[in-house]
């Protein structure tokens, strides 16, 4: 749990078994970017905050599990409960869910997808955007190759996060990639955004007399500010991307 940077607490289900780890505390209450690898045995989670141009942390990361004993609407109402309370403890800008493309086990596959359904459900209740990324395109994100192993990717994430070990187990990994993977991603429209502003205000600049009293680089900024436009990263659920 150290190396994920958060607290955590064992805590009895209903049924009197003992699930977790269950997180209680995250260290930054500011709106981190979550994200989930689903499954219905284990779904896991990760959370990561952006402190600098250069410095993405590890807000929390853990594993929530359903007892395979149980009946499969108990199970789902479990998860969906502790998704609930995952969303409103960590207060995420966005959801980053992994996309169920192929499974070679159908049983496995529906259980995903189940798990899947119940992340997008609780982050529409919220009005949190949704992302979803393919295995393929979080490797390529992380490790610079779409074919790369799990270990490569885990061993990217923590080098990524400065974290002291790799999260246990790998579905508390795979939900830091996929948090990490939109993080990166959602640079690169920010970026082009911001460049495209700025060389608009310089056309406008050179189109039209300039106040005699401002400086370049304030003329610049007051036409940006009249002509950018925020920069909206995911997408809600119902829309397409």
């Amino acid at each position: 749990a150290a190396a994920c940077g958060a607290v955590w607490v064992r805590l009895k289900c209903r049924t009197g078994s003992l699930r977790g780890p269950t997180l209680e505390l995250v260290f930054d209450q500011s709106r981190p970017v979550l994200g989930i690898d689903p499954g219905l045995s284990r779904c896991g989670y990760g959370a990561i905050l952006r402190v600098s141009s250069a410095s993405v942390h590890a807000v929390a990361c853990g594993v929530m599990r359903t007892d395979p004993d149980l009946e499969l609407p108990k199970r789902l109402a479990i998860l969906a409960d502790d998704l609930e309370a995952l969303v409103t403890e960590i207060k995420p800008s966005v959801m980053v869910v992994e996309r169920v493309l192929f499974q070679v086990n159908a049983r496995t596959a529906i259980s995903v997808g189940q798990a899947s359904g119940l992340a997008l459900m609780t982050a529409a209740r919220h009005d949190i955007p949704v992302v979803q990324y393919s295995p393929n395109e979080v490797k390529l994100a992380i490790a610079g190759d779409g074919g790369a192993g799990k270990h490569e990717v885990a061993a990217m994430v923590v080098r990524m996060l400065q974290l002291t070990a790799t999260p246990k187990p790998a579905d508390a990994t795979d939900a830091l990639a996929l948090a990490l993977c939109h993080a990166w991603r959602a640079r690169v429209p920010a970026a082009t955004n911001a460049a495209a502003a700025k060389r608009n205000a310089l056309e406008e600049l050179s189109a039209k007399p300039s106040a005699p009293n401002l400086r370049l680089e304030e003329r610049i900024a007051q036409a940006m500010s009249a002509t950018s436009r925020p920069v909206r990263s995911g997408i809600r659920i119902g829309e397409s991307r």
